[in-house]
């Protein structure tokens, strides 16, 4: 079976396309995506470990603002509150730490967390939630057809 790096990479090589399509109606066209370890909680790790994979678009040496760092803060609250920040924002503030940035654009779907920055906070979010049910639907995929394969195994590995 694929490991959870390589589905997460699938995901968003699978939505770039959409992704680029996007960019024809948004402010820029660089982006950072963050992607949290679904099989990991907040208590458990720290959130860098718990970080599974980051990606740029763009040429982010010629970035003026750190969408790296934003992304990062973005899919931090998200992880840490198992909700998407736009939620903390909007209808919880009393739930922000003073180091959150004040930005939405990340998506929570079941336990996988994606935080994204570069364009406007909502194609953020819409991103981000492209590349959450992506990678949990290609999970789905890549289980349902281990278990075809495989019908007596026991465990993921």
């Amino acid at each position: 079976m694929k490991t959870q790096a390589e589905i997460a990479k699938d995901a968003i090589e699978l939505v770039t396309p959409s992704i680029e399509r996007l960019f024809e109606r948004t402010n820029r066209k660089e982006l950072h995506i963050v992607v949290m370890d679904p099989r990991v909680k907040p208590w458990e790790s720290s959130f860098e470990e718990a970080i599974l994979v980051e990606s740029s678009l763009g040429n982010p040496e010629q970035w003026t603002i750190p969408f790296d760092d934003f992304a990062r803060k973005k899919a931090k609250q998200a992880w840490r509150n198992s909700r998407a920040n736009m939620t903390n924002q909007t209808l919880h503030t009393a739930s922000l730490s003073e180091d959150d940035l004040l930005f939405y654009g990340s998506f929570v779907y079941g336990d996988v967390v994606v935080g994204c920055s570069g364009v406007e906070q909502w194609y953020d979010m819409l991103i981000s939630g492209w590349i959450a049910v992506a990678i949990e639907q290609l999970c789905m995929a890549e289980y349902q057809n281990n278990k075809i394969k495989n019908p007596t195994q026991i465990t993921r590995n």
